[in-house]
């Protein structure tokens, strides 16, 4: 059983008991979190594609931990016109943990 679901303008494959990285929630950890914004949903043997959503489908997880992802480099520069400009950036992160897929 999986389902492909939405949050934070991207997509995630959930199944159960999986832990996922999505983008930061406002959500404490320990409290559950419900994602209504289902786009594909399976059973195993039966596939549901949503148009755009699957009907009545929604994903249940727990928040596990906040965090934020390793640094990345954002590097400007203009040849010729000694412009250089060095930024770093870490991105938040929410970890979840899937606990059942309602279809």
């Amino acid at each position: 059983m999986y389902a492909v679901f939405r949050t934070g303008g991207k997509q995630f494959r959930a199944e159960p008991g999986k832990k996922i990285r999505v983008p930061s929630l406002g959500v404490e950890p320990g409290e559950s979190i419900t994602f209504d914004h289902v786009l594909l949903a399976s059973d195993g043997t039966e596939v549901q594609v949503g148009s755009p959503m699957v009907d009545g489908a929604s994903v249940k997880a727990e928040v596990v931990r906040h965090g934020r992802d390793s640094k990345i480099i954002v590097f400007k520069r203009k040849r010729r016109k000694k412009y250089r400009r060095k930024k770093g950036h870490r991105q938040g992160y929410t970890e979840i943990r899937v606990d059942e897929i309602l279809v």
